[in-house]
């Protein structure tokens, strides 16, 4: 009897113990690339307590900016420069999302910019047994405060700028499939969110289709006039983002597509200029909260 009382005894105790949580995981994931006609890889995130949960997650397709371009296989560790992924994995923010993060090729474009020609493998940010690494330092900001008036002098068409996200429309959207398919993942949750290069291209591949989006953020990339029509006839929610001392993609871009989308009475618009911010003012849009918990007030019907 002394035994059965110790036996229930040890049982009541592991019953009162929290349950083990599996710890996040980040996958190469392979694919076949329609635009580069070769096998590249693209990173599939997945939150702490995936493996044992009996619920899907959501989804959100984070497009990176041009510094972190390559060949999707030895140089995809870039893209765990900025954004999303470089929060959750090292910075170890903790985030509901299933990520995709794909790596945008090349195209060229290192023999065009000095910051992706002379970047160096030291640059991309490790995951740390203990702790987080430093945050780098802001970017320098010698423009000084303004409120910029609208400008609609664009100098990039409808797809923004070249060669871009619209280059490789077909493999985002495969990658989507994949991972709704694949993966405990909610398509009525799938969020779209990217910084500059990436923020065009968000843009773009909301209003090309409208139907897979339950909410669209882009990050220091505005969107041309031309693709809201498809944003606003479908009632997706916008938030967008500007810094107010970004010399390269300014503000006053910004206010011709977002006139637009409320010209077409889009319900759920908001557009934040960080005035005090650079370019990089994505550091601050995704180390906070008020994005993700605002994407997760969207599902698509």
């Amino acid at each position: 009897m002394k035994n059965l009382y110790i036996v229930l005894a040890i049982a009541l105790l592991a019953s009162c113990q929290p349950k083990s949580t599996t710890p996040d995981q980040l996958l190469r994931v392979p694919y076949q690339s329609t635009a580069m006609k070769v096998e590249r890889d693209f990173f599939v995130y997945l939150p702490a307590g995936y493996e044992e949960s009996e619920k899907d997650f959501p989804v959100l397709l984070f497009l990176h900016g041009n510094g972190e371009r390559g060949d999707g296989k030895a140089e995809l560790d870039y893209v765990k420069a900025h954004g999303p992924l470089y929060e959750v994995w090292a910075q170890k923010k903790e985030l509901p999302f299933i990520l995709i993060v794909p790596q945008l090729p090349m195209y060229g474009m290192d023999s065009l910019a000095d910051y992706i020609r002379n970047r160096t493998p030291d640059q991309i940010p490790q995951r740390l047994e203990t702790g987080v690494p430093p945050r780098p330092g802001k970017f320098p900001t010698p423009e000084i405060m303004s409120g910029d008036p609208q400008d609609t002098s664009f100098n990039v068409g409808v797809e923004g700028l070249p060669v871009g996200w619209p280059m490789v429309e077909d493999d985002l959207l495969w990658m989507i499939d994949h991972v709704l398919t694949n993966y405990k993942a909610d398509a009525s949750r799938l969020y779209l969110s990217g910084l500059s290069y990436g923020g065009f291209g968000s843009w773009y591949m909301a209003s090309k289709h409208p139907d897979l989006f339950a909410a669209v953020a882009p990050v220091v990339g505005w969107g041309h006039p031309g693709l809201m029509e498809p944003i606003g006839e479908n009632q997706i929610p916008v938030w967008a983002f500007a810094g107010g001392r970004d010399p390269v993609v300014r503000a006053k871009y910004f206010y011709a597509g977002i006139n637009k989308l409320e010209e077409l009475g889009l319900k759920e618009l908001r557009f934040t200029v960080h005035e005090d911010m650079g370019h990089d003012a994505w550091t601050r849009i995704y180390a906070g909260d008020d994005l993700y918990n605002w994407f997760l007030e969207f599902e698509k019907e």
